[in-house]
Formats: structure tokens, sequence, C-alpha cells
């Protein structure tokens, strides 16, 4: 039975209207009223059309004890804002709805903000209060097995879609929780849509796709937000589709289309501190897994050092994503990193690793104008005493700004020829125009 046998209070917890938080709060007043009606063992296996209903008659009879009289299509938009409380996630399931949203921030319950194009802007959602958001938090950390509260007030999770969570509660979060979301994307993007958008150049494209099929080591650069996960998402869909990936990520979100993939996420510690099993682990069990090629979401700490093991000893072709401003401070960030794995190896020894492991460091970047670009694609090229070596190959070079605010520039071949060429030559590949430089790249989405 989809309601209760338990007889509810019949006294209204009716107030009187708030003309500011009055649509937030009968929401909430209703749906606490109905969670005292209903039979929750039987609310997830019931359609929602079939909830929708049931539970139509039994809100008109909870509107008049409130005393409140809304037209049908009130009535609709309330019923189903409390279907999104029930079955969704409340405020959030419009946003998560809506194709043309990217981020999603919410600052304490009552302040969401959305990255739309690019742009971040205020958007009309809001929660009751923070009891409210923090019990959406934990309806979303708890589907995926994970927690938080005040003993562990971080959390990193993941959305049913695949979207990406990070909510982190009081006491270390001062005015309130905060979350933030990345949202997944149905369809992930090829790189021929990011040269539709303005995110790089033609020439760049068939690039990469040689630095794919030629099975170079890839370190993918940039700062939060720049598009490190989509450009490698783009990128992975030229692997052929008879090779074994293993992809590692602390919240699975690549979209892989190959059939042989194995996919590994990092799992955090239980109540009593015990169990977690980290990227480093996860790394050194996948060499153990027959892989072709390991795809590392994002290097952080010590695994850094297990991934070069990984590339220098037969899996080439393998990828990862770091946070840095530039192709050489991204090779500075790995050597950091291996240094955090706390062995004790001369900064020379670690540099001739990177040099070794690395073949194209790519740097992207979420410009000014809220478009992200393939600013710099460069090649390691080897040693020079205690310095690592590169060769930019392309470049992103800005021009100026049109009054609207859009970035003008364009992207060019600097006329150095990469290594890679040869072996894509010996493969039968289309041979990128490197020499070529692209054509303009101002005022594209």
């Amino acid at each position: 039975m989809l309601w209760s046998t338990e007889e509810p209070s019949n006294t209204p917890n009716a107030a009187a209207a708030d003309p500011i938080d009055d649509g937030i709060a009968l929401r909430v007043r209703i749906h606490q009223r109905l969670l005292e009606l209903l039979n929750l063992s039987v609310l997830d296996r019931t359609p929602r059309e079939t909830l929708q209903g049931e539970i139509r008659g039994v809100v008109s009879q909870l509107l008049a004890e409130e005393k409140r009289f809304l037209t049908v299509a009130q009535t609709d938009r309330l019923l189903q804002d409390i279907l999104d409380e029930l079955l969704g996630l409340g405020p959030l399931e419009p946003l998560l709805k809506d194709e043309t949203i990217t981020d999603i921030m919410i600052n304490t319950h009552a302040t969401v903000y959305v990255e739309r194009g690019g742009k971040i802007e205020l958007s009309d959602a809001k929660f009751q209060d923070t009891r409210h958001l923090v019990r959406i938090i934990n309806k979303i950390v708890s589907a995926v097995g994970r927690r938080v509260d005040e003993s562990q007030p971080m959390v990193d999770a993941r959305l049913a879609d695949g979207s990406r969570i990070n909510a982190i509660i009081p006491p270390l979060a001062v005015d309130g929780p905060l979350v933030s979301i990345r949202k997944f994307s149905k369809s992930p993007i090829k790189l021929e849509k990011l040269v539709e958008f303005g995110s790089m150049s033609q020439e760049m494209a068939q690039a990469l796709h040689g630095i794919v099929r030629t099975r170079r080591n890839v370190l993918i650069s940039g700062g939060t937000g720049s598009g490190k996960t989509t450009l490698l998402n783009a990128m992975s869909a030229f692997i052929d589709d008879f090779e074994r990936i293993i992809t590692i990520e602390d919240s699975a979100e690549l979209q892989l289309q190959q059939s042989h993939v194995g996919r590994l996420e990092t799992r955090p510690s239980n109540i009593e501190g015990t169990g977690e099993i980290t990227q480093r682990d996860l790394v050194r069990n996948s060499l153990r897994m027959r892989p072709d090629r390991i795809i590392v979401g994002e290097v952080r700490a010590g695994e850094a050092f297990d991934m070069l093991q990984a590339m220098n000893t037969g899996h080439d072709g393998s990828m990862t994503t770091v946070h840095a401003n530039s192709a050489r401070d991204a090779l500075t960030r790995v050597e950091q990193m291996i240094g955090m794995a706390g062995l004790d190896i001369p900064a020379r020894s670690i540099r001739q690793q990177i040099a070794a492991a690395v073949n194209v460091v790519i740097q992207v970047e979420r410009m000014d104008d809220g478009r992200r670009r393939v600013v710099s694609i460069s090649e390691v090229v080897g040693m020079e005493e205690d310095v690592i070596t590169m060769n930019e190959i392309f470049r992103f070079r800005r021009k100026g700004k049109t009054p609207e605010g859009q970035i003008i520039g364009e992207f060019e071949a600097t006329g150095l020829r990469p290594r890679y060429l040869e072996q894509m030559k010996a493969r039968g590949l289309d041979t990128p125009l490197t020499l070529v430089p692209a054509a303009a790249a101002g005022g594209v989405k």
C-alpha cells in the first residue's frame, strides 16, 4: 500500500503567510505531512506518474486544512515541487534538469548560483533553512555509501546521473553548508564540437587525434573549471575499442565510449577512520589488471609517482590531468607530488623520469569571457642538464577584446615539427597541418 495505516495528527501546521518564504514553507509543511501519510517502504518502487495521481487529491485536502486556495497552475507547480522533494533533490531538481547549466554553486541555504555559457548568475532556487539543505546533501551522499557530519564535514560524491558534488558543512563552513555540483553531460563532447565552440583549431584537433593514436602519454593541465575532464573525455574517443582501459578517479565522471573499460573509484575512511582506499592504492592495483592504458582523472599527490612508473613500463598512451597554470608549471607540480610520495629520490632523477614518461602537455584555460580554450600543446623532448625541455607545437595568441567582452585571438602553429609525426606516418594516419596557422578564434562560443 502506498499510504500508511497510521493516523497522522489532524492539527494543521498552518502559519501566517510570509511574503519572503511562504512558498517554500508551505511546500515543506505539506511535504512533512505527506511523510506522515505515505508508506515509505514502497515509495521508491512506485512510478512517478502513479504517485502524482495518488498525491494530488491528498495535497488538495492538505491545502484546504492550511486554508490556502491555489490556481490549477499553482497547484501543479506545488505538486511537482513536492514530488521533487519526495523522489528527487528538492530545489536542485529543476537546475539539474536544465541542460544549459554546467555548474551549481550553493552558498548556504538562501543563495544558489549557476553557470550558463561560462557566466555565473544568481538563480531563484532556495532551501527553507540549513536543515533542509543538509537533508538533501545527506540524501545524495548516502546513495553512494558516504556520509557528512560534524566528524567528517567534507565529502565528494556523485549523483545518479554521474554529476560530481562536493559539500562542506559547519563547523568548517562558517555561515552554512557550501555545495558545488559539476553537472554530467548526457552526451560526451567530441573534439569536433570543441572546434565548433572555438576551444581549438581543426589543426589542433588533428594533432590531438594523432597523439592518442600514436600512444603518446598525455598530461592535461589547467585551472579549476577550465575543461580538463571534458578534453580528456573527447581525446579518449580515439582509443581503439580493443584496448583494455582502466580509469581511476575520486568520483567517477569520465565517459569513455569503449567496450573494454574498467572503472575504479577511491573510497573514504569509515566512521572509525579506517578502510580508506586512495588513488595511489588503485594505480598500484591497476598494474595487476593487464591494462593497455591507464587514465587517472586527476593526480593530486603521491599517485603521480606510480602513474609515471606505469607510463614508463609499457602502458603507453596513458593520460591524466593536473591543476597548473602553464605547461612548465604542470611538470613542476608533478615533481612536487612525487615528493609527496615520501620517496628519497634526487630531484634530477625525478625530472628524468618525468621527461621519459610524459610525452605531451596540453594547457587549457577558462578565460575571462567565460570560454574555455586549449592555449598550448607542447611536446616534452628530453633533458638539458637539470631542466626538462619542451617544444610548443600550437598556442593561442590573444590579441584583444571586443566591446562586449569577448576575447579576440587566434590559434597558431609555431612551426616546430613534433616527433610523433613520423609515428603517425608509419601508422597510416593523416598528418596534421602543424605548419599552417589556424583561423582567428574570436567571437566563437
